[in-house]
């Protein structure tokens, strides 16, 4: 049986994100997934069917998500679903939603310079065989600046500043540009290129996403396989 994946693509359409939906489709289908492209955060309603995926992609910056919508992703992706993806397709999806930042790992809050600002994304040699056999890399686009949880495990950072402003009077740090951590039983994948469908003509940019998703997915099989159940991790107090 194949395993299936969901893209939700929509909100802010400076990012591209049908293009990138239809990129990263390509890519699923080529590891012989079963694939559902939709432009509905709706989709994300029916818990039962969201349960059955092997991995959500979410490409949806700037919007709004209700409630019910958020719990259910939280849900799925903690019996084992993985979920994965890019830039602000990912983690500057829902700017009000806590949970969603929680789930994810991370929130965008500026990208100094704009778009075309040439960078260095760095490796973390030995950090996960998602950028194994990997070298460092130029791009020129937008470098995110990102909040993240401290429980993230970090695969690869770009030092900041490059531009000139406000944050140059801290002096250089390192910010993750690629990220893996869990939630419940699933795993979360997240790359922080992306500003536009182009930057996945660079092969290691590719490479990177799709051994992301694999990672991610993997997840899925392993509950399965060992009969593990996110009851495990309900609690009835108050979290948010």
């Amino acid at each position: 049986m194949k395993r299936k994946a969901l893209i939700v693509w929509g909100g802010w359409l400076g990012h591209e994100p049908e293009q990138v939906a239809h990129i990263f489709k390509k890519v699923l289908e080529e590891c012989d997934f079963e694939v559902e492209v939709s432009n509905t955060l709706d989709s994300f309603l029916d818990l039962e069917k969201l349960k059955s995926l092997h991995l959500i992609i979410p490409e949806w910056t700037m919007g709004k998500i209700t409630r019910e919508q958020v719990t259910s992703v939280m849900e799925a992706v903690a019996s084992g679903v993985g979920l994965a993806g890019c830039h602000g397709g990912m983690c500057d999806s829902f700017r009000e939603s806590v949970e969603w930042q929680f789930m994810t790992g991370g929130q965008w809050v500026s990208h100094p310079g704009g778009d075309g600002v040439e960078y260095t994304v760095n490796i973390k040699r030995g950090s996960s065989p998602i950028v194994e056999g990997i070298e460092d890399f130029t791009v020129k686009s937008e470098q995110y600046y990102v909040h993240i949880d401290p429980a993230i495990e970090v695969l690869a950072t770009t030092r900041f500043p490059v531009v000139n402003w406000f944050h140059s009077s801290n002096g250089q740090v390192d910010v993750p540009v690629i990220w893996t951590k869990r939630w419940g039983h699933g795993r979360v994948f997240y790359c922080s290129l992306g500003h536009h469908a182009d930057i996945f003509e660079i092969k290691p940019v590719l490479e990177i996403m799709k051994r992301g998703f694999l990672w991610a997915a993997e997840g899925k099989d392993i509950a399965t396989s060992k009969g593990l159940s996110s009851d495990v991790f309900k609690c009835e107090k108050k979290m948010f």
